[in-house]
């Protein structure tokens, strides 16, 4: 796990200290080792290219596996970022044909791989990854980025350079990308509480997309797509004729799936240095420490708890229960309410992009790494995959009442919307049915309306002028996503919009930058690509069961999971925001509104909005979330020096 940068040159030179400024920039992210190299033209070639690299060492820990790292029967240079978990199997394959290593990393069979298979490399990875190669001999540069968007990478062009990297502080370094604010990615962070991919907060910078990689020659750049996480028309059509599967034919299709998901997360072992588990004591956490358990016969499993000597929020009993079930090496990390409020100055400085969440993750990465853990695995992605979320039953229901509604009459449906809107008071869940009542503009799905923080009347308040083709360029992606699902069933629809949008733009991106920030590396074995397109082959009905949260995952453990941990209310990692913003942070929260008017976002915010925001929230009308989301909008813009 490390950071990249890296910038091309067209008919121009590339600035050393420009590459050397924003390489030191992710230092947090590879503290082990640091590389930088410009690879200057033949005569008459109008490209250059610095590459800049940081290393978290965690396979071949020996020099060997420095980057930059050149390929000397290609002349290719690559920098890379992430782990490739069959990294041996595919460097027995490229030996079976004659290819010879240096070293023992999964870099370098990267680099070989991709000097054997070109493009077509992408095929045959399982892990995390983004990534780039100087193709020496066809002069080009190649990005890829993982399936599931696990590892960010983002671009920008600025004049004569192209330039990427793994954050976009390491761009706002070079010097060379504005520090003016997109209005999409505003208005999408207003709506969601992070901006959603491709679009990021500054303006000209964009994300590489899941699934993608660019190819970028004499100063233009395309995109080209590898894999998406919709299965095609066929797939879909199989999956629905899975539904009418017998028992028996059911059983060997879930056995199958039990033995992908115990394929993925066994796989997530490999490494030189000591491996732990985030063990909250929930269903996916829990089931990933039962597969390990089975798996790491010769040692026993690490796994690590966060506890609070507060009962309210601590969750150790589950932990335990777990612990003693499969007999880890178990260790509870104790923080008191106090250390988590006073984190939150390095936690928003540890903010890539501004977020509403992450503080957790911040924490936990944090004490994690203190106890000596360099590698973390978490059970990120259970909820979105086997359909743990609670939206797996709301938005089916929501996607009934916009189809009803569209249906309606029109003479009808404006007074019964009026009624609904005076109904909604002060609930967010009718408020948000008011919403789709009124079927406003860039609600786009139902979907998108149960994510949303600030709804789009409320955000529109918020925002002194709304920019019509800002608006479109946010909701473009919005709109394609649902295109491609339309012909899934309801829960696997609903599957692929919270990975492809809540997952991948809040939790995996404040994933990869809270744990990052500490140089630990947390890997994700729910979100195998492998496994996901497995889970997207069965119907969606498989997923749900009144019975039995995650009965898949369940399942798949063959009743090992204790009872307690099965039938425990869902509940997640709960900070008391509430109670810290009308106590401890209010005087700062309140002080930072109150400089909107002055501050950056002065021409783009409505002072009086954030005011009555405030006031709504010590007033009990509307949730913490709302007043936080604010507060870390300024406080991001402040930090980094981005205005209007």
């Amino acid at each position: 796990m490390c950071g990249i940068f890296g910038i091309a040159a067209h008919n121009d030179i590339v600035p050393p200290e420009v590459l050397e400024r924003a390489t030191r920039a992710l230092a947090h992210r590879g503290p082990d080792d640091s590389g930088t190299a410009i690879f200057r033209p033949a005569t008459g070639d109008p490209v250059e290219v610095g590459l800049g690299h940081r290393r978290l060492a965690i396979l071949d820990l020996s020099p060997l596996g420095h980057q930059p790292m050149l390929d000397p029967e290609t002349g290719n240079v690559i920098i890379f970022n992430g782990e490739i978990y069959n990294f041996r199997e595919l460097r027995k394959r490229l030996e079976q044909d004659g290819v010879r290593f240096r070293s023992y990393s999964d870099t370098e069979v990267l680099l070989k791989a991709f000097g054997r298979w070109n493009e077509r490399c992408l095929d045959e990875l399982r892990g995390m990854f983004a990534f780039a190669i100087w193709d020496a001999k066809r002069r080009r540069l190649f990005l890829a980025r993982d399936p599931m968007g696990i590892k960010p990478l983002y671009f920008c062009t600025s004049g004569p350079y192209f330039l990427f990297a793994s954050e976009v502080r390491a761009l706002l370094a070079s010097g060379l990308v504005s520090r003016r604010i997109d209005p999409a990615g505003l208005l999408s962070y207003l709506n969601f509480g992070s901006v959603y991919e491709p679009a990021t907060l500054l303006n000209g910078v964009s994300a590489v997309p899941p699934g993608h990689y660019l190819m970028w020659q004499d100063g233009v750049a395309r995109d080209f797509v590898y894999w998406d996480l919709a299965p095609g028309p066929q797939r879909q059509r199989d999956a629905a004729g899975r539904a009418k599967a017998g028992k028996d034919a059911r059983k060997k299709l879930e056995e199958e799936l039990d033995a992908r998901l115990y394929e993925a997360v066994g796989m997530q072992l490999v490494s030189d240095v000591p491996v732990g588990v985030f063990l909250s004591g929930g269903i996916d956490s829990s089931a990933i420490t039962g597969i390990l358990a089975r798996a790491e016969s010769h040692s026993q499993l690490n796994t690590f708890s966060i506890v609070f000597r507060e009962e309210d929020f601590s969750e150790g009993e589950y932990s335990r229960l777990v612990a003693e079930q499969f007999g880890t090496r178990h260790h509870e990390i104790l923080v008191s309410q106090h250390d988590v409020r006073d984190a939150i100055p390095s936690a928003l400085a540890a903010m890539d992009q501004p977020t509403m969440d992450g503080l957790n993750t911040f924490v936990i990465s944090r004490q994690t790494r203190a106890s000596g853990i360099k590698v973390a695995l978490s059970g990120l992605g259970g909820d979105e995959l086997f359909a743990g979320y609670s939206s797996f039953d709301t938005v089916p229901h929501m996607e009934r009442f916009s189809r009803f509604w569209e249906h309606m009459p029109g003479l009808v449906r404006v007074p019964l919307a009026g009624a609904l809107q005076l109904a909604a008071g002060k609930s967010d869940r009718r408020r948000k049915l008011s919403g789709l009542a009124r079927a406003s503009q860039d609600a786009v799905h139902p979907y998108f309306l149960s994510r949303m923080v600030f709804t789009p009347e409320q955000r529109d308040a918020l925002l002194t002028s709304v920019d019509k083709s800002a608006l479109e360029r946010m909701l473009h992606p919005l709109q394609e996503s649902v295109v491609r699902t339309r012909r899934l069933d309801p829960i696997n629809r609903v599957s692929y919009l919270e990975s492809r949008f809540y997952m991948l733009n809040t939790l995996l991106r404040d994933a990869d930058a809270m744990s990052m920030a500490h140089g630990l590396e947390l890997r994700v074995p729910l979100l195998d690509h492998r496994l996901a397109e497995a889970l997207f082959d069965l119907p969606g009905e498989w997923k749900r069961d009144a019975q039995m949260p995650k009965p898949l995952l369940v399942r798949a453990l063959q009743g090992n999971l204790p009872d307690a941990i099965v039938r425990r209310p869902k509940r997640g990692f709960t900070l008391p925001f509430d109670h810290w913003l009308r106590q401890e942070l209010r005087a700062t929260v309140e002080e930072t509104l109150e400089q909107t008017g002055q501050g950056p976002l002065a021409s783009l915010l409505n002072p009086l909005a954030v005011r009555q925001v405030w006031q709504d929230f010590l007033r009990g009308r509307t949730s913490w979330s709302r007043p936080w989301t604010l507060f870390v909008l300024q406080r991001w813009c402040t930090l980094h020096s981005v205005t209007a």
